[in-house]
C-alpha cells in the first residue's frame, strides 16, 4: 500500500517489536496457518466457480477447502457422501501439499526468533512454542469448521499431524535462525558411541550414512524411472481413463492439479514396486512386479 499506509512487510515487523517472545511466534503462527488455509481455499473456489455443475454452495467449497489444508499435513479426512453410503476413510496424503505448510510455519518461525536488525532472538525456546501454539490454534478451529461437511477429519489423526507438522518445521526455523548451530550430541547418543570403537565412529559410520544417502538416491530415482516408463508405455490407456474422469475442462484441470500432487507419491510407489514388495490399492488389492492379487 501507498500513502498513508504500511506495507506488509513493515507491518509485521513493528508488531513483532510491540509484542516480543511468545506473543510475536503466536501471531506468526496463526498468520502462517491463515495463508496455507487461504491458498487453499482460493485454489477450491477458483475450481468451484468454473465447475459447469456444482454439487454444493459456496459453504460447501470452503468446508472442502478447510478438509484439503487438513489433508496436506497428513491428517486423515473421512467422505461421508459415497456411492455405497458407508463413511470411507482418505488415508493417501498427496506429498507436494506438504511443502507450503512446512515452508510457511518454518518462515514463521525464523522471523519470530530473530530481531529487526537479523540478530538471533533471546529467546529461542519461546519463539519456537509461540509459533507451534499459533499455529494449532487456527489448525484446531480449520478442524472444527470442517467437521461440519462432506469431508470430516478425524480428530486424533488431525491433531497428531498438525502437532508434529508445527513443532518440528518451527523448531527447524529457529534453528536457522540461530545459524543452524550444533549443539552437543545427546546424552545417550554419546553414551552408545563410547562404547563402540574409536575407528569405527570416525571412519565407519561417516561411510554408511554415505552409502545410505546414495542408497535412497537410487531408489528414489529408479522410483521415477519406472512411473515415467508405465506413463510412456501405457500411454493410450493413461490418455483413455484421464477423458473418462471428467468432460469438463475445469475437473480435468483438477485431476491434473492432482496428479501434480501425488508425484511424490507415486515415485515411492515405483520404488515399491520395483523391489518386489508392490504396493496395495483399494481394500487390499496388492500390485507387484508379478502381477495382482484380491
Amino acid at each position: 500500500m501507498t500513502g498513508r499506509g504500511l506495507s506488509l512487510p513493515l507491518l509485521l515487523t513493528r508488531v513483532r517489536e510491540r509484542s516480543p517472545g511468545p506473543a510475536s511466534g503466536v501471531f506468526g503462527g496463526a498468520v502462517a496457518a491463515g495463508l496455507g488455509l487461504g491458498a487453499c481455499a482460493v485454489l477450491v473456489m477458483v475450481l468451484w466457480i468454473s465447475s459447469p455443475y456444482p454439487d454444493s454452495g459456496p459453504g460447501g467449497a470452503l468446508h472442502t477447502a478447510a478438509a484439503l489444508w487438513l489433508l496436506a499435513h497428513g491428517a486423515e479426512v473421512v467422505r461421508t457422501d459415497t456411492l455405497s453410503g458407508v463413511p470411507a476413510p482418505m488415508g493417501v496424503t498427496p506429498l507436494l501439499l506438504l511443502a507450503l505448510p512446512v515452508w510457511l510455519v518454518h518462515r514463521a518461525a525464523r522471523d519470530a526468533a530473530e530481531t529487526a536488525e537479523g540478530e538471533p532472538a533471546a529467546s529461542a525456546a519461546g519463539a519456537w512454542g509461540g509459533v507451534a501454539l499459533g499455529y494449532l490454534l487456527v489448525g484446531s478451529a480449520a478442524a472444527y469448521y470442517a467437521s461440519g461437511g462432506e469431508l470430516r477429519p478425524s480428530w486424533v489423526s488431525c491433531g497428531a499431524h498438525l502437532l508434529v507438522v508445527a513443532v518440528a518445521a518451527a523448531g527447524a526455523g529457529v534453528w536457522t535462525a540461530h545459524g543452524r548451530p550444533r549443539g552437543p550430541v545427546p546424552g545417550v547418543l554419546r553414551r552408545c558411541a563410547e562404547v563402540l570403537p574409536e575407528s569405527f565412529v570416525r571412519e565407519v559410520l561417516p561411510v554408511a550414512a554415505r552409502a545410505a544417502a546414495a542408497g535412497v538416491l537410487v531408489l528414489v530415482a529408479g522410483g521415477a524411472l519406472v512411473v515415467a516408463a508405465g506413463l510412456v508405455w501405457h500411454g493410450a490407456a493413461v490418455r483413455e481413463s484421464f477423458l473418462q474422469l471428467t468432460a469438463a475442462w475445469s475437473g480435468r484441470f483438477a485431476v491434473l492439479l492432482l496428479c501434480f500432487a501425488l508425484v511424490p507419491n507415486a515415485v515411492i510407489w515405483g520404488a515399491a514396486y520395483a523391489l518386489g514388495p508392490g504396493v496395495v490399492l483399494g481394500a487390499g488389492h496388492a500390485v507387484g512386479p508379478l502381477g495382482g492379487s484380491g
